[in-house]
């Protein structure tokens, strides 16, 4: 497995089923990943709202809503698999794994799945397992994504 370097000639042919990486950059969730995107879209659930009522659950704190956790894997992987994307086609496949609280570290990592001609001549599509885990590697996400991305022979077109 190679570590990803971020850059900008991640064409479709820079990509071959069975490839693997472990991308450069990782995060630490806080309070603002955790609480800000959980509150606009209003997921109210105890377990990501109510710190006093988590204290008393096995958890014994709030968890990190779990879409918050799938983009930011999604998020640290992109740079390096979809920089020249010209159409995000899919996200499936999600599985949330294991809790991840704040203060926890996630790193993302990447797989190729599979690439394939597109029904025009300047992009390929590429289908991507992604997934992302915790400072003690932990597995918290993983998803597979599609995505259109262009050839190096149309680039500047």
């Amino acid at each position: 497995m190679t570590t990803a370097l971020t850059s900008p000639s991640t064409c479709f042919e820079d990509f071959a089923a069975g490839q693997k990486m472990r991308h450069a950059r990782s995060t630490t969730i806080d309070e603002v990943e955790s609480q800000l995107l959980t509150k606009l879209v209003l997921n109210t659930a105890d377990g990501h709202f109510d710190e006093h009522k988590m204290k008393a659950s096995p958890f014994g704190q709030r968890l990190v809503f779990g879409l918050v956790t799938g983009s930011t894997v999604i998020g640290l992987a992109t740079q390096d698999t979809a920089e020249n994307a010209l159409a995000e086609l899919g996200l499936d496949r999600m599985r949330f794994r294991a809790p991840v609280f704040l203060g926890d570290s996630l790193t993302a990592y990447t797989e190729v799945l599979e690439t394939r001609d597109a029904d025009r001549d300047d992009a390929g599509v590429v289908r991507f397992k992604h997934w992302g885990t915790k400072q003690d590697g932990t597995i918290v996400f993983e998803g597979e994504r599609e995505v259109l991305i262009k050839r190096r022979s149309h680039w500047g077109s």
